[in-house]
């Protein structure tokens, strides 16, 4: 997977094979298998802050199966547990990826500032490993190069809600 990630040339935290295993234990994580049952795609999910958000994280596919819409696939499933174990909680994920920015706007995530996100320490933390995270050190952790995306269903059923209450038949 960390090959992978380089192949991409983006940031993405590093994790090591007994966090990815733990997620997978947990019930918390998503993989893509090849017929031959060989690796082809995988995300996680973390909750933050007693579950007020959990992070989409770790969203790697391998680059024999880039451009297949398997990511697609591997988010919209991701998104779909998340909303199931925690269906009050606020959705989140950091990408540098345009497809990745895409795909999440489909499943209605936008677009905020850092300062949307958990505060929780051991998240940022989670960054060190990140190729870019002497920028958000030296942005005292309120922007890098990512893009911060959030689901909060609240607002979604809010904004339902008042679309309702505006349309007359």
């Amino acid at each position: 997977m960390e090959a992978s990630a380089k192949v991409r040339g983006t940031g993405i935290a590093k994790r090591s094979a007994e966090y990815i295993i733990e997620k997978i234990q947990e019930g918390k994580a998503i993989i893509a298998l090849t017929e031959n049952k060989e690796w082809a795609g995988f995300c996680y999910i973390e909750t933050w802050q007693n579950e007020e958000y959990v992070a989409n994280s770790g969203l790697i596919v391998s680059p024999e199966f880039r451009q297949s819409g398997l990511a697609r696939m591997i988010k919209s499933k991701i998104f779909e547990l998340s909303r199931t174990k925690y269906p009050n909680s606020k959705i989140f994920g950091l990408t540098t990826g345009l497809a990745v920015m895409r795909i999440n706007s489909e499943l209605g995530y936008m677009p905020v500032t850092y300062s949307e996100l958990t505060t929780d320490e051991k998240f940022w933390k989670g960054c060190q490993s990140c190729v870019n995270f002497e920028i958000l050190q030296s942005k005292n952790y309120k922007n890098c190069l990512c893009t911060a995306m959030l689901y909060d269903t609240n607002i979604k059923e809010q904004k339902n809600a008042k679309k309702e209450n505006s349309i007359s038949v």
